[in-house]
């Protein structure tokens, strides 16, 4: 299927890799080809793709949210360099799409759905690299002055600026040529994550292993299911495997962050949510990936009447996980501090199904490539707290970025 999908100029492929820890609306969907699409910079982007979504035509629209649209929301402003150049805001209604559950396949198309199944069979079931000539991945931020930038960082929030930042760092490399759909396969099986995504937008390209769920709509029910709270995992050795999943689970620093953010995003639910119905149905969870245990905290809400999908993007965009408290200073400071734009970084990628429903991730554990310029890109973040390390934090940097350097390299 993906072989198929790799000819298309646009096309989004979600995956949950069987994770069973909430229920899911499908094991796979892929949207593919494009019959009409909405691309715009922040400025008034919302107000365009409410214009340019119709709930009456009942139809499939898949796309993403770039962290800039902070400043539409916030009046903020992005001058740091941007080596990728996702648009702020891009949705498409697709030609095809493929909802795959385990036992079961559906096809939405103007064309043959047969013809598509057939077709889509036809092709090789293998994938291959371009070449297999290491990536040199350089960092922007060197250790020393991610070292001092926590520092400075900290005396923000001693002076009272903020309580907690979500800052990052990127990674990058230059004149690479490699085949998307070759590390995407890679990077899935060294690294498979609920909220996975393969995501193309002309020469431009998404490769994400996102465990995050940013926000979700079915029904009348929003639900979003914020991550604060990493530790190594040691699947050579169960013992220290669970002790360091128990150190999650005592971490008074660790759930003091993760509090953090529930208490935000409860403030960003009730934007939107019918008063009283914002409930944290789960707090401090504890589920396991690959490289790293979590801790997930599930806040639910009942949406108000007469708001739109739209309306609840605008009032929480960006989540809450990926900035810090209080939101807008601690964007003020992420501009400051990093060195490079964020872009489809820290947003999200998802889809609207026919009935209003929707799902977004948090682009986070994600590779991306601007195939046309051969620049590769990958951040990965902390949250910084007074009571931080700087030199864990840093390691921590790096333990979110090895399952991409491990394939890169």
């Amino acid at each position: 299927m993906l072989n198929w999908v790799n000819r298309f100029s646009i096309f989004c492929f979600l995956d949950n890799h069987q994770y069973n820890y909430s229920v899911a609306s499908f094991e796979c969907l892929l949207a593919a080809g494009c019959k009409k699409s909405i691309e715009v910079q922040a400025g008034n982007a919302f107000e365009s793709l409410q214009n340019f979504y119709n709930p009456e035509n009942k139809e499939w629209i898949f796309g993403h949210f770039g962290y800039d649209l902070k400043n539409e929301t916030e009046q903020l402003h992005s001058d740091n360099f941007d080596g990728i150049g996702f648009s702020d805001l891009h949705f498409f209604v697709p030609e095809t799409v493929l909802k795959l559950n385990m036992d079961e396949v559906m096809i939405f198309s103007d064309g043959d759905p047969v013809d598509i199944f057939n077709e889509i069979l036809s092709f090789p079931s293998s994938i291959s690299p371009v070449n297999k000539t290491p990536v040199a991945v350089q960092n922007r931020i060197s250790k020393k002055d991610y070292v001092n930038i926590i520092s400075q960082l900290q005396q923000h929030i001693l002076r009272g600026d903020c309580y907690e930042i979500n800052f990052c760092q990127e990674f990058f490399a230059q004149n690479v040529l490699l085949q998307p759909l070759w590390v995407y396969d890679r990077l899935t099986r060294l690294s498979p994550n609920p909220s996975a995504a393969f995501y193309k937008v002309n020469n431009r390209f998404c490769l994400c292993a996102s465990p995050e769920r940013y926000l979700k709509k079915t029904g009348n029910t929003i639900c979003s299911q914020p991550i604060k709270g990493t530790s190594k995992r040691n699947l050579e050795n169960a013992e220290q495997d669970e002790f360091q999943k128990e150190y999650l689970r005592q971490s008074n620093k660790e759930k003091s962050e993760n509090v953090m953010v529930v208490d935000l995003v409860r403030n960003d639910l009730s934007r939107f949510c019918n008063p009283g119905t914002v409930q944290v149905e789960e707090l401090f969870g504890l589920y396991s990936f690959p490289q790293v245990h979590q801790m997930i905290s599930t806040i639910i809400g009942q949406l108000k009447t007469g708001l739109t999908w739209v309306d609840c993007i605008k009032s929480s965009f960006p989540m809450g996980s990926m900035t810090g408290a209080p939101k807008k200073k601690v964007m003020e400071l992420i501009e400051q501090y990093e060195q490079t734009k964020r872009g489809l970084f820290s947003g999200a990628i998802g889809y609207v199904d026919p009935n209003g429903n929707f799902d977004f991730n948090v682009v986070i554990r994600s590779l991306l490539y601007n195939e046309e310029g051969r620049y590769l890109s990958f951040q990965t973040g902390s949250a910084i707290t007074f009571y931080s390390n700087a030199e864990m934090e840093y390691e921590e940097c790096l333990l979110k970025a090895q399952a991409i350097n491990s394939i890169l390299s």
